[in-house]
């Protein structure tokens, strides 16, 4: 009998086997009708036949499946390929599989479908240079019918070779395009992906980085190349170790403790993240994600700020003489910037009331209402944009050791200028700048934040003035009564941290999204750390525990 492929029943479900005795068990279709993507056709039909339409019939999916998989089992690249409806990328992959990734024997499950889709278990056996070993994992794929022939096909996606594969990303083995580290934390503990998922894009973001340049000697992997293939400078993933390697020992500024907690907390709001700081020295030391992609959106995210763009907003009314702490200011239910109005949650007011409790309210028209006195003064769009540079680094590169993005208060016009002392309109930030500017309206002067020592990193270390200390101590006032006083927005997230502390929350509306970001950030003595909730609501409700319970474990 000649190599081929060998099916069985296996549980109930048919098994596909390559690199055994046996022969296919696959139809193959004679003529090619086109190879596009989406739900189009890559196979044809040699026989005039009316084209069927509708969904696939439940024979038809199990029949697709079974003959992709025999065929992809046996190494048939071709055939695989032209039982999708993508047979130019579907091929490329495939073909990979046996010669870039080094697939030497593979066993397909599937498993029940799902309606169109069906779950698959792969078992397959990867060799390279004399190394070998098993390797297993799952994944699915689903079924539609082609619109050109009306035949039940795989509906094609890098997914369904390897569920983290995305488009334009590869599969290879061969040495890691860097050296292992074994990264530890500033007491010595050592930080891994098992112990602490979350960490994992930064874990592998580390290692591109400096596991060569920390003495370390790449092992042999099957990885994702090209992983992220949107931003060049993301690292390969790898998905297993044939050897491992010499891993260069790395210190960074992460706390094992901290970084537990913000493990846990995070896992309680979906698309969630957290940064933790140390105001005095500008010291990472935690950082976590509860994403469904693996985006450290944490380090990198975009997003508007909301109200936590106050402690930005008050620190530049009070330099620029329009406000302070003790001071009247008006908060009105509703206030117009250049034909745009805004309100205040529930349109509330504060008769008589002074900035202090509109910051601790988060009143939004208290800190839009001045922006008429700064236009008078013809600085209105480029106030906020000068103070947030000049004293909170955000608008300069920073060099923290990894990939990030370090915020964004761009020049503004119009409403825009409006919208962004309340942390909306162009402003873009994430928990890791939220921090940072948490952190220095606590110690009073920007640390840039960094996650491993100078000695490491390339470049220099952007740099700030020190707040006025008047204004400082004004923010950390303003702060330390909105997780303190009873009318404080941050309150009830903040009442079992200890030590000296403070907080602001934010909550920013995002269009065509039905429920608003949770924004909160605080600190507790030496430690700041700040939070986004994607579709949280009010900050205190999801946000404000996510930081509180980073404050209670790390100050």
């Amino acid at each position: 009998m000649r190599n081929g492929v060998k099916i069985g029943i296996v549980g109930g479900a048919f098994a596909v086997v390559a690199g055994g005795a046996g022969y296919g068990a696959y139809n193959i279709w004679n003529a090619v009708d086109g190879s596009g993507g989406g739900a189009g056709d890559s196979t044809g039909t040699t026989q005039a036949a009316p084209v069927r339409t509708g969904p696939p019939t439940a024979d038809e999916i199990s029949g697709a499946a079974k003959d992709f998989l025999a065929a992809w089992a046996k190494g048939d690249a071709d055939t695989a390929s032209r039982l999708t409806n993508n047979a130019t990328d579907s091929q490329a992959l495939l073909t990979g599989y046996r010669e870039d990734a080094h697939v030497t024997r593979v066993t397909l499950t599937p498993g029940a479908a799902s309606g169109a889709k069906v779950p698959f278990t792969v078992k397959a056996t990867v060799s390279f240079e004399g190394k070998t070993k098993p390797w297993s994992y799952t994944s699915s794929l689903s079924v539609v019918r082609g619109l050109t022939t009306g035949r039940a096909l795989v509906d094609w996606a890098p997914s369904v070779v390897h569920p983290d594969l995305a488009k334009g990303e590869t599969l290879t083995t061969g040495e890691a395009e860097s050296a292992p580290i074994k990264a530890v934390d500033d007491n010595g503990a050592e930080l891994t992906k098992e112990k602490y998922p979350s960490l994992g894009p930064v874990l592998d973001s580390l290692r591109q980085k400096y596991g060569d340049k920390a003495g370390g000697k790449p092992g042999i992997e099957t990885y994702i190349a090209g992983a992220g293939s949107a931003d060049s400078t993301a690292p390969a993933k790898t998905l297993l170790t044939l050897s491992k390697g010499t891993p260069a020992l790395l210190h960074t500024t992460l706390d094992a403790r901290a970084q537990a907690a913000a493990e846990t907390a995070v896992k309680k709001f979906s698309e969630s993240s957290v940064v933790a700081v140390k105001p005095s020295t500008g010291e990472i030391r935690a950082v976590a994600n509860n994403r469904e992609d693996a985006f450290n959106a944490a380090m990198q995210g975009k997003l508007a700020p909301g109200s936590t763009m106050k402690i930005m907003t008050a620190a530049m009314l009070i330099n620029n003489g329009l406000a302070a702490e003790k001071s009247p200011i008006l908060c009105e239910p509703s206030v117009m910037w250049q034909g745009q109005t805004f309100h205040n949650l529930d349109n509330f007011s504060i008769p008589s009331g002074t900035m202090e409790q509109s910051f601790a309210r988060s009143c939004n028209t208290a800190f839009i209402k001045p922006v008429g006195k700064l236009n008078d003064r013809g600085i209105a769009d480029t106030a906020l944009p000068d103070t947030a540079k000049k004293y909170f680094g955000i608008g300069s590169v920073w060099n923290v050791g990894i990939p990030t993005f370090d915020g964004s208060v761009p020049q503004t016009s119009g409403p825009n200028t409006a919208a962004a002392m309340i942390g909306q309109g162009l402003v873009q930030m994430n928990p890791l700048n939220m921090a940072s500017v948490t952190a220095t309206a606590r110690s009073g002067a920007f640390h840039q934040p960094v996650i491993v020592p100078a000695s490491l990193r390339d470049g220099n270390t952007a740099s700030a003035q020190p707040l006025p200390a008047n204004t400082a101590q004004q923010l950390r006032d303003m702060m330390h009564t909105t997780a303190t006083a009873g009318y404080g927005t941050g309150t009830v997230a903040m009442s079992g941290v200890g030590g000296y502390k403070g907080a602001k929350t934010g909550s920013a509306e995002v269009d065509a999204q039905g429920k608003s970001n949770s924004w909160f950030a605080g600190f507790s003595n030496d430690l700041a750390a700040a939070a986004v909730v994607q579709s949280g609501g009010h900050g205190g409700d999801a946000a404000g525990p996510v930081v509180a319970a980073v404050l209670a474990a790390g100050s």
